[in-house]
């Protein structure tokens, strides 16, 4: 008994110091990923600002070019007829063509310089977003460890026999969380944020604009800040309805997910056909959230993985059962072999479980996937 309760303690300590090291891992990793993201926006701005100047030198080079030919012109004429002028003029017009070609000539190495300066900022971007990229992964991974150092194993020595069975699936449903986090938090700031940090740095453009070259270029650039704020309001509201379609309270199921599969098809240039059979009714509104997550998963396996360009979703009520099939066209898959299908499945399962139905998967590599989703009937009355 007391060698037991000393190994009992020895092993709370490896558990306590392993804990430590990840999570001080865990923190170098987050500082890691912030600074390539510190740098990543710091040479967007700087790209921005170029390619603002870009286009400036390009306006400014063009009319040179019709100044330096209207030159030409005048200083044909006068050697056509050298005779009728001065020294003096003669000289005062090859002068200022001559000016007007070397300031073109600065201004076209100035473009060319300031065209490959905003490339190799672009690929230091691509870059650093890769390296912002695996930090996020590695977070997520790190999470999953602490997550299952901290939570898990509290009172491993007690529990250790009956938890073998579940510590795998509890490990995915900590990954499956970590994952949306990390996925919603890019969306989030790959989506709205930069769309809004690029108004913020076109407001400033906007404000030299009408100090540069007036109100109609200013209003041409406003118009353009309308459309980067109509497309991040777009993008919100796209995340807001992953997280909970609020049409699903308001509308009910069916007409929830013939909206939200048109959008998908629309967001990922894919064909969804849906047929929904039997009377439309409403249903419990937990039963409701429940189905809907049960297919948005299917349909996302499908448009993830299966590279699919067909996808069949039939939805049929009856007065006792409720029948969902998703069937696609893609490439299948081996249910036997560990990827993020089975992971899905396993989740699916869950949800079907906790209410009492029945999860069907038909697949093999090469020709597609049927998914059968079977659900007593809880309709209200």
């Amino acid at each position: 008994m007391r060698v037991t309760k000393d190994s009992d303690k020895a092993l709370d300590q490896i558990i306590e110091e392993m804990t430590s090291v990840v999570a001080n891992s865990k923190q170098e990793v987050f500082e890691i990923g912030e600074e390539a993201r510190k740098q990543q926006s710091a040479l967007d701005d700087e790209v921005q600002e170029i390619k603002v100047e870009v286009k400036k030198i390009i306006s400014e080079s063009d009319q040179l070019d019709r100044k330096l030919k209207a030159s030409r012109v005048r200083l044909s004429e006068v050697s056509k007829n050298f005779e009728q002028y001065s020294e003096e003029e003669v000289r005062k017009i090859y002068n200022s063509t001559h000016e007007l070609q070397t300031q073109l000539a600065v201004h076209r190495q100035k473009e060319v310089a300031l065209i490959k300066r905003r490339d190799e900022l672009e690929k230091r971007i691509k870059a650093l977003a890769n390296s912002v990229e695996r930090a996020e992964k590695l977070m997520s991974k790190i999470n999953v460890i602490l997550t299952y150092l901290q939570e898990d194993f509290k009172d491993v020595n007690e529990a250790l026999e009956s938890a073998k069975e579940k510590h795998a699936f509890g490990l995915q449903i900590i990954e499956a969380q970590e994952e949306e986090r990390r996925k919603l938090s890019r969306e989030i700031h790959d989506g709205p944020a930069q769309m809004l940090a690029n108004v913020l740095i076109r407001s400033d453009i906007v404000d030299k604009t009408i100090k540069q070259r007036g109100v109609d270029e200013a209003i041409k650039e406003i118009k353009e800040m309308k459309e980067m704020v109509r497309s991040a309001l777009y993008e919100v509201r796209r995340i807001i309805y992953d997280l909970r379609p609020m049409a699903l309270d308001d509308l009910g199921l069916v007409p929830t997910l013939r909206k939200y599969l048109s959008t998908t098809e629309d967001y990922h240039d894919m064909k969804i056909d849906f047929v929904a059979k039997g009377k439309e009714m409403r249903y419990g509104q937990k039963f409701e959230a429940a189905v809907f997550r049960l297919v948005q998963e299917a349909v996302q396996n499908a448009v993830k993985h299966s590279q699919a360009k067909l996808i069949r979703v039939l939805f049929e009520a009856t007065n006792y059962q409720l029948n969902i099939h998703i069937v696609d066209d893609g490439i299948g898959f081996d249910k036997n072999e560990k990827k993020d299908q089975s992971f899905g499945l396993i989740g699916m399962r869950e949800r079907i479980e906790m209410l009492d139905g029945d999860l069907k998967v038909d697949t093999e590599l090469g020709n597609g996937t049927k998914v059968k989703i079977s659900l007593p009937n809880v309709y209200e009355s």
